[in-house]
């Protein structure tokens, strides 16, 4: 496992932006893929995105395509998660996680590793 910290939620009005970061806290040779998921009030935890670490296949939630951009930072081992257009149901918690394989992205049970979580609230 390795340590992952978001940053970079905050409050935003419907139709804003935000760039969520996360940061490995070390260099994740056994990690091959990285996603965004989120959890909002009194639901279950969502995939979001997620991006294959050496090549960059990306892949999204239905609900965001369009909206968001994950992207990653080779050399700064941080994944990024750009969020344009922002909508009341976009409020969550929002985690990254890190993979050791590129199967099944959009299911939490394929990461071992998780962060604390940064809260994103867009108000209406």
């Amino acid at each position: 496992q390795v340590r992952l910290v978001e940053s970079g939620g905050g409050l935003v009005q419907d139709g804003g932006s935000l760039r969520l970061s996360c940061v490995s806290s070390e260099h994740p040779f056994e990690i091959r893929a990285m996603g965004w998921f989120r959890r909002a009030p009194g639901k279950e935890r969502e995939f979001v995105a997620a991006i294959t670490w050496h090549i960059g296949n990306v892949y999204y939630a239905d609900s965001v395509k369009g909206r968001f951009t994950i992207s990653r930072d080779y050399i700064k081992d941080t994944v990024y998660l750009q969020m344009g257009n922002l909508k009341p149901e976009d409020t969550a918690i929002y985690y990254c996680a890190a993979s050791a394989n590129t199967l099944v992205l959009g299911d939490g049970a394929s990461y071992s590793s998780w962060g604390q979580g940064t809260q994103v609230t867009v108000s209406a």
